[in-house]
């Protein structure tokens, strides 16, 4: 592959990527859902965590929270209890509104959970950097084998 496909396939990434990330806060025994239209047969990542409120501590249990991610059909595509962070990954069956649930688990007195939150749908799930590296190592090889054809 040349280096102006290398650099088409590298901007188009760039330029294509819808990166929904976010923080919100989270009350104890609430929940907060977050829904993405997506495609059928589309990719979806995404990642969470619950912010450390002391840092260099461990992690209090009160910020443990419940997550689940449904299609619009009600199909349970990730669920996790009592966890501090995750990822989940699927490609969507069905096209329509995709829904990431978080609860707080309650707690007496109330506390405030920060989540950090990124979904990444399509082109933006794609992971262009490894493809870059790819087609790069891929490009060397082909010079490399060239040079070697001309001695």
């Amino acid at each position: 592959m040349s280096k102006s496909n290398l650099l088409m396939i590298t901007t188009l990434g760039l330029v294509l990527t819808i990166v929904e990330s976010m923080r919100f806060d989270l009350q104890s025994g609430h929940t907060k859902c977050i829904s993405e239209d997506i495609n059928s047969s589309a990719i979806s990542v995404g990642k969470y965590n619950a912010v450390n409120p002391n840092e260099g501590f461990p992690l209090p249990d009160t910020h443990k929270i419940n997550v689940r991610v449904t299609s619009p059909y009600g199909n349970n595509y990730h669920h996790a209890d009592q966890v501090d962070s995750g990822n989940f990954a699927f490609t969507a069956a069905e096209a329509g509104d995709y829904t990431t649930c978080f609860t707080a688990l309650e707690h007496k007195p109330e506390t405030t959970v920060a989540i950090e939150f990124e979904w990444k749908t399509g082109v933006a799930a794609k992971d262009w950097s490894k493809i870059a590296k790819k087609e790069k190592v891929e490009y060397r090889l082909i010079m490399l084998l060239r040079a070697f054809s001309a001695i």
